[in-house]
């Protein structure tokens, strides 16, 4: 069969057409001032997610006078719970260790000792990370410190790749238990035009595929071949 330069490209408009008339993937979330409002930090968000508890981590709890009641390095489960003796499994996660303190004794005090006084210290904590996916070079967990934005959390990924689909780069977040999220514009956030969001531990990046791109390269990949074929 005869395949010409010609006819390749119609194959190359035809398949740009295509992805065309595909449906924006995650077309509720919010663009623009909404989506920056639904991720917007504030600096109790950032102490907050960089100090509360949360599954991973490792903590003392230290019950004044009962040495039987006192734990050391108790892991914090990935339910969010910690286990410890009498009272069995505790929710934690959420808590800063000063909550928690008072959770136990509440919990000590309903049933075991009088006037109970607990101190909770947090030994090892967990890497805070985010998860980043999509058309990015090496997509995964990376762990986040105070004060990092949507692109530096890219740049831990080895940026976006050249099919991506950068005015289409999700960020999805857990807030008040509700998830919530918003589109962001790379190419205006490295401009200058729009500003470069901050980002929370727990955070999903996502950066979207842009089908039309992804088509022209792998005609231009395609394109040597394509000539060779032509010439019969």
């Amino acid at each position: 069969m005869t395949i010409s330069l010609r006819g390749a490209g119609v194959l190359l408009v035809t398949a740009v057409g295509l992805s065309a008339c595909q449906p924006e993937l995650h077309s509720s979330l919010p663009s623009g001032d909404a989506a920056y409002a639904s991720v917007a930090v504030s600096d109790r968000d950032t102490v907050n997610a960089l100090t509360l508890l949360q599954p991973g981590d490792e903590i003392d709890v230290n019950v004044f006078q009962e040495e039987s009641l006192s734990t050391k390095d108790a892991m914090i489960d990935q339910a969010g719970n910690v286990s410890l003796p009498l009272i069995g499994e505790t929710r934690a996660a959420g808590l800063s260790p000063a909550e928690l303190s008072r959770a136990v004794e509440k919990a000590y005090g309903a049933a075991y000792l009088r006037d109970p006084h607990v101190n909770v210290v947090l030994e090892k904590a967990a890497p805070r990370v985010v998860s980043i996916e999509g058309q990015v070079t090496h997509a995964g967990v990376y762990e986040v410190q105070k004060g990092y934005t949507l692109l530096s959390a890219l740049a831990l990924a080895g940026s976006p790749t050249e099919v991506a689909k950068l005015n289409e780069v999700l960020i999805f977040r857990q807030k008040d238990g509700q998830r919530t999220g918003g589109r962001f514009d790379v190419n205006d956030i490295r401009a200058g035009r729009a500003a470069d969001p901050f980002i929370l531990p727990g955070d999903v990046i996502v950066v979207g595929y842009g089908a039309v791109r992804g088509a022209y390269l792998d005609f231009l990949k395609a394109a040597p071949l394509l000539g060779a074929f032509a010439r019969y």
